[in-house]
């Protein structure tokens, strides 16, 4: 983030869900491939990398972030922030959809003419 959230960098380093092995096995997604993650809230593309934290088959972890923000409950229950974590989501193998930088994410979620 230090260097903009407009840079590629910041894009490889948060537009990604990181999963267990053995759920990428489960789910047929090899490392490094793009999928499509899905909620009732919404649906965002991402790179899809082994976990590098110990995560449990059936959790993933996405950073916080635009495309993490996607797929987020927005109901704050009068806290201010919502609930990032527990958030169930569907996760499938997009290989022909982009993973769009931040600023381009923004503009298709508000609709603006890309």
């Amino acid at each position: 983030m230090e260097g903009g959230k407009e840079k590629k960098a910041y894009t490889k380093a948060c537009a990604i869900i990181e999963m267990t092995p053995e759920d990428m096995k489960r789910l047929n997604v090899w490392k490094n491939t793009n999928v499509r993650v899905s909620n009732e809230f919404g649906s965002v593309t991402v790179k899809a990398v082994v976990a590098d934290q110990g995560l449990h088959p059936g959790d993933a972890y996405m950073p916080m972030g635009p495309w993490s923000n996607m797929v987020v409950d927005p109901n704050t229950y009068s806290t201010g922030m919502p609930t990032f974590k527990g958030t169930p989501i569907e996760i499938e193998v997009a290989i022909n959809e982009p993973i769009y930088d931040s600023q381009e994410l923004v503009r298709r979620a508000c609709g603006l003419k890309v």
